[in-house]
């Protein structure tokens, strides 16, 4: 199903799920950059609820309104795997909306955003 390529692109990791190509970043710094600067409006923008944790972008070349499921699935599975909610024992909350829809306040640390809507997937973490 989902395919790692094992390469570390300038600060993330990237992963590939059914032809859709999963960048997660690595520190608080790179999921600022990741965010804002390198997703594209309507890329999906992932993180584990209530937790630190890696931003994950999933790519999305054709500006689909919807992206597969089991794509999404799979992309919040590694949000949970690349935060401190990783040992949970149950599902965990990822929120999920478009790049366009985060922000970040003026002053506010490193890899800390602001949502402007999201939506909610609950998953287990990532093998």
């Amino acid at each position: 199903m989902g395919k790692r390529d094992g390469a570390k692109h300038d600060g993330w990791d990237t992963h590939e799920v059914d032809g859709f190509e999963i960048l997660v970043g690595l520190s608080a710094k790179e999921n600022d950059r990741l965010t804002l600067r390198v997703a594209d409006p309507l890329d999906v923008w992932m993180h584990a609820a209530g937790c630190p944790g890696s931003h994950v972008i999933v790519r999305n070349p054709d500006k689909l309104d919807v992206l597969p499921r089991p794509v999404l699935q799979r992309a919040a599975a590694l949000a949970v795997k690349h935060s401190k909610a990783k040992n949970a024992s149950g599902k965990v909350s990822v929120h999920v909306c478009r790049a366009c829809d985060v922000s970040k306040r003026r002053g506010a640390p490193a890899g800390q955003v602001q949502l402007k809507r999201y939506d909610t997937l609950k998953v287990y973490a990532a093998d």
